[in-house]
């Protein structure tokens, strides 16, 4: 997300004609007291909403906020508001289950990959009420097995994902950041990306941009926003209790 970001901000800077209608990035999150890379991704999202927020010629455009202290509560307030609900981790690695429900329950419209319980948010409310992108848990699983994801071979082989990255250690990134997590960061990303960050970048954006053109035309959205909440009450706490009684626990009322 924050990658993508970035790609518009550049794209903006080095294309005066390039102009897209004003949006906003709003980031909630928390990392657990010993998971450093999420740290160091969380700085990376601070530092350039730092460059981005202050950028004269590009401000009227975009903004990034980073709401701190993300819980429940604050979930109660953006989870109404929100839009678009981004369950955006790679395939495999078990996008958000009780987030994008909640998201879903509330007539936000699910951009993700085919994993966890976005699968089942397009079954129920259809695919088309979904936006989805990117590889296939197999497919991901499949590149775990045999090695076969090369994060510096999508760098070096796409210039605007090279350009996102390589914006990682921009002076003006690091002036703000931690020059030393940075450049780990960018390490990561380029010799390990374990979470294979690269791979489906263009397929995201591509898919961003979708959403951003279907929004203008507010009936089909919202036909999309009743079929998804028509459909949430699939999840609820009840069902899912009797479901897990019947398969698992077998207790007798």
């Amino acid at each position: 997300n924050i990658l993508h970001v970035i790609d518009l901000y550049l794209r903006m800077k080095e294309n005066p004609d390039f102009r897209i209608e004003p949006r906003t990035f709003i980031f909630g999150a928390k990392a657990a007291s010993g998971y450093y890379f999420a740290k160091k991704v969380i700085k990376l999202i601070n530092s350039v909403g730092d460059v981005v927020n202050n950028d004269s010629e590009t401000n009227k455009y975009l903004k990034v906020v980073f709401l701190e202290n993300y819980g429940v509560t604050l979930a109660e307030k953006i989870m109404p508001a929100a839009d678009v609900s981004e369950q955006i981790s790679t395939a495999g690695k078990e996008a958000s289950g009780t987030g994008n429900m909640k998201f879903m329950m509330n007539g936000a419209i699910t951009l993700g990959t085919l994993d966890g319980a976005n699968v089942e948010i397009a079954e129920l409310a259809g695919a088309e009420n979904i936006y989805t992108f990117g590889k296939d848990s197999e497919s991901i699983i499949k590149l775990y097995e045999t090695a076969g994801y090369v994060s510096k071979a999508y760098y070096e082989n796409d210039k605007d994902i090279k350009r996102a990255v390589d914006f990682i250690l921009n002076p003006a990134v690091v002036k703000l950041g931690n020059k030393t997590r940075l450049e780990r960061l960018y390490n990561e990303l380029l010799n390990k990306d374990w979470f294979m960050t690269l791979i489906d970048f263009n397929a995201y954006v591509d898919a961003k941009e979708q959403i951003l053109a279907d929004y203008e035309d507010q009936d089909s959205w919202n036909e999309k926003v009743v079929h998804n909440i028509a459909k949430a009450g699939f999840f609820s706490s009840d069902r899912t209790i009797a479901q897990y009684n019947a398969d698992i626990w077998h207790c007798e009322g």
